[in-house]
């Protein structure tokens, strides 16, 4: 089969002038920052609060919500809300009123003292985490909507501007968050939560809606099953068929069975090892000795600028070389980076090392995530693009939401063996992260074992 040549470093940097990868950016932000409400601020204001790494680990167990959206995410791209989808589309209806329920429960987090009432803090980071789960899939639909199926050629660039978003979205206003939570409080810091959320409400209105060929697509989908359901005669049961039945069927046909359960294995494994690093990240850095002022400035500031920098030159990459060799290098990369951090935890809150762990860290994941992202959308098809991308995204998300709420206890597990404290070079922390390498190690066989197919995929849409 021949391949379409390969773009040229001009045409790639001109491809980012592309106005749709704006909006593309701005939802990023919106995608990324709830994963600061009741992610890394969460685990801050914990630990200060004086709760067990188990205890922490568990509290996370609340972003199970994000790997079981695929659930959900046929109504998403069915159901058309009352009023709003006149005003907004399809897609921002969705994500104007999920954004709103947020705002609702950010406000009464800060009212919380999650020390006294853990169980109130935890329904209302169970309601964040519902309604963001389920923004995540109107907004991942919508970037996928935005570029037609000859452009797919264009999704290692529309990765990049939403990763970048996502992290801008988490990490600039981690930032203000940590350096600004010991004078004012997390209370405080959830105010001005609050007040992000609505900037980004502004932000989404702004947003235009993309043209899509969506119903005009599952209405093909209704006339097929119309004719084996008896020509359409029980109309309910037409409507579920062609909501619940169709988009997985689709994917299935069109990867075939054996391919399309590898891929989905494939899917499942590759960030199981990030996950478990980043669940403890913060607990991690306090127990090193690092103070909250530190961490902002460290890992939200700069992660987040090393992260911009490093995912344009992964995306450029990817666009240029492919996105296998993309998922292969972050892959590697991704699991050895890892070793910093076991580094760090032998040598203790040296400044110097942090800054360079997080730069090793942001590089790494940056290649390994707009490799994975653009990969995730080479599989999607366009009648129902936000069920099949939220089935891919919450598989790849299980292992960062469900098997790593039990980080904390992994940690404390190994802390109970007695044979560790006898070797010097190593500790609890130090094994825990070199663990989190070895849990890279399947994904890294799969995509070797997995490459003909990968490259089929990515001819394919080079052809396209």
């Amino acid at each position: 089969m021949s391949q379409a040549p390969s773009p040229t470093w001009r045409e790639t940097v001109h491809s980012y002038l592309d106005r749709r990868l704006l909006w593309v950016f701005l939802l990023g932000c919106a995608s990324g920052f709830p994963w600061l409400l009741i992610g890394s601020n969460m685990s801050g204001w914990l630990k200060d609060a004086g709760l067990t790494r188990t205890a922490i680990g568990l509290f996370g167990s609340i972003f199970v919500v994000y790997a079981i959206n695929w659930m959900w995410a046929p109504l998403i791209d069915r159901i058309k809300l009352p009023y709003l989808y006149n005003k907004l589309g399809q897609r921002r209806s969705w994500i104007v009123l999920m954004q709103s329920i947020m705002l609702v429960c950010t406000l009464f987090i800060a009212n919380t003292d999650p020390s006294f009432n853990l169980w109130l803090t935890s329904v209302l980071a169970l309601t964040i985490a519902l309604a963001s789960s389920t923004q995540d899939i109107a907004i991942d639909a919508f970037r996928i909507d935005s570029f037609k199926e000859q452009e797919k050629s264009k999704m290692p660039q529309a990765a990049a501007m939403a990763v970048i978003g996502w992290w801008t979205g988490y990490s600039l206003p981690g930032y203000f968050a940590f350096i600004n939570a010991d004078s004012i409080g997390w209370n405080g810091v959830y105010y001005g939560m609050a007040v992000f959320i609505g900037l980004l409400i502004l932000f989404t209105l702004f947003v235009g809606e993309p043209d899509s060929e969506r119903e005009a697509l599952q209405a093909e989908a209704e006339a097929r099953y119309a004719k084996r359901l008896k020509h359409g005669e029980n109309r309910v049961l037409l409507w579920l068929s062609v909501t619940l039945v169709e988009p997985f069927a689709e994917f299935f046909r069109r990867n075939g069975v054996k391919v399309a359960l590898t891929l989905l294995l494939f899917v499942f494994l590759f960030k199981i090892g990030e996950a478990f690093l980043g669940r403890m990240s913060i607990v991690f850095y306090k127990e090193v000795g690092f103070s909250n002022e530190q961490i902002g400035h460290y890992s939200k500031l700069i992660g987040w600028g090393a992260m911009v920098v490093f995912t344009l030159i992964g995306s450029a990459i990817n666009v240029r070389f492919g996105v296998v060799k993309g998922l292969l290098i972050g892959g590697i990369s991704m699991a050895a980076s890892n070793l910093m951090f076991a580094l760090m935890a032998q040598v203790g809150p040296n400044e110097d090392l942090f800054l360079a762990t997080i730069i090793v860290d942001n590089f790494t994941s940056a290649f390994a995530t707009i490799a994975f992202v653009s990969f995730l959308t080479f599989l999607t098809g366009r009648a129902f693009s936000a069920t099949q991308y939220a089935l891919l995204a919450s598989l790849g998300n299980l292992g960062r939401t469900t098997l790593s709420s039990f980080s904390g206890a992994t940690v404390d597990w190994i802390e109970g063996f007695e044979w560790l404290h006898d070797i010097t070079w190593l500790n609890p922390w130090s094994f825990f992260f070199i663990l989190t390498t070895v849990m890279v190690v399947p994904s890294l066989a799969m995509i070797i074992g997995l490459k003909h197919h990968f490259q089929a995929l990515t001819d394919k849409q080079n052809l396209t």
